[in-house]
């Protein structure tokens, strides 16, 4: 705890306001902290305890500022299971936000598309997740201070809030899939077998990261939406390897669109 509150405290001497949502910017997506208005920069090799950012597309900072009226903190680049880190420091950052009064917490990932209706470029709004990875965040000692020994994650994806994403992103005419996300560890992309367990176990996209975010966000009750992009279709469902220079592609041809479903739903949820 103390380790929490140490990388806290270091961030609350360069900001005079409170965060209210937290922002974790997945690949490809860095670029949509340059919207903030106002921003400090810090990088996470300043803060006390916290990790650093080495995957590709990563800047490895946050970001704090105003964005459509509201208090946003923002994670340009977050940490891996296969960089190496445990759980419990992937998991660092979501609770060093709920200290600083984050209640509301967006996450994005690139993911590949399992679901064959989908296409790259796709935003698909996460209902639900299945954890493929061994390993948990809240392992260990329980952290009394943020909550319960065995959380509820019936609720992990707030069903309200993804309501009022879905019509948000209605009155602005962009498509916006539905579905269930698949975390795996990597780093090797998942091979054609693995992608047609994951449709039958019900996965509609499958990625590397989020999920021991959103389960530690879940354990400090926060209100968490996931977004991912669909990068690429997932392996054996085209015919041609996948690169991680099409995930950030990708992204890049998304920016706009995701950037104006956050402007619509950041001041609402």
């Amino acid at each position: 705890m103390s380790n929490y509150k140490d990388a806290a405290d270091f961030i609350k001497k360069s900001i005079k306001f409170a965060p209210e949502v937290g922002l974790i910017l997945g690949s490809g997506l860095n670029e949509l902290a340059s919207e903030i208005e106002e921003p400090i920069y810090i990088n996470y090799k300043d803060i006390p305890h916290f990790p650093d950012s080495t995957a590709p597309g990563h800047k490895g900072r946050l970001v704090i500022g105003q964005f459509q009226g509201r208090n946003v903190i923002t994670m340009q680049g977050r940490f891996h299971h296969y960089e190496g880190y445990s759980m419990d420091i992937i998991a660092f950052p979501i609770r060093v936000m709920k200290l600083l009064g984050v209640d509301s917490l967006i996450v994005t990932n690139a993911a590949g598309g399992v679901n064959t209706n989908f296409n790259p470029g796709d935003l698909m709004l996460i209902s639900d997740h299945i954890k493929m990875a061994g390993g948990h965040p809240l392992m260990g000692p329980n952290q009394g201070d943020f909550g319960v020994r065995f959380p509820d994650m019936s609720d992990a994806y707030n069903k309200d809030l993804r309501v009022k994403v879905k019509e948000a992103a209605k009155l602005q005419g962009i498509n916006l899939q539905e579905g269930v996300y698949a975390y795996m560890t990597g780093p090797a992309y998942e091979t054609p077998a693995e992608i047609r367990m994951l449709r039958i176990l019900g996965a509609d996209a499958v990625g590397m990261s989020t999920v021991p975010e959103v389960l530690t966000a879940s354990h400090a009750q926060m209100k968490v939406v996931g977004i991912s992009c669909i990068s690429n279709m997932a392996a054996g469902i085209l015919d041609q390897p996948i690169t991680e220079d099409e995930v950030i592609e990708a992204g890049k041809m998304v920016k706009d669109k995701f950037s104006k479903l956050l402007r619509t739903i950041i001041p609402i949820i």
